[in-house]
């Protein structure tokens, strides 16, 4: 069974130690002892957890897609030459950087401070694991 110290999974959630403690003392999160006495919560709980808390923002474009993989956010750099563009978007706690057609770019009015939406449609995703992790 996973488990997390409540340090690691503040870590985890992208908040500080005392909002973790503040959800185990509100019922929100189960804490228990390890094998070392420190207050550790179970790794399926806090994924549920997480995945339960995680708010995206609403898509703001109408366009019906099979890609489920939709990131909101907002455009934080654009750099273009003469046929190809690296647009980068800070999606919530995530950065999404495309490469386009710098036509797309000028198409789209990518520019710092744009609302858009990154859509991944991917047939391969790696999933990566801390060494020794099981």
């Amino acid at each position: 069974m996973p488990q997390f110290r409540l340090s690691e999974a503040a870590r985890l959630l992208g908040v500080s130690d005392d909002t973790v403690r503040r959800w185990v003392r509100a019922g929100q999160l189960t804490a228990f002892d390890d094998s070392a006495g420190r207050k550790a919560v179970d790794g399926a709980e806090l994924a549920a957890f997480a995945k339960a808390q995680a708010e995206q923002p609403e898509d703001p474009s109408s366009v019906g897609r099979s890609a489920r993989n939709r990131f909101v956010g907002l455009v934080t750099e654009v750099i273009t030459d003469k046929v190809m563009a690296q647009v980068e978007l800070q999606c919530g706690p995530h950065r999404v950087v495309s490469l386009m057609s710098a036509e797309a770019v000028r198409e789209l009015g990518l520019r710092p401070g744009v609302l858009a939406v990154a859509v991944v449609k991917a047939t391969t995703v790696v999933i990566e694991t801390p060494e020794g992790s099981r």
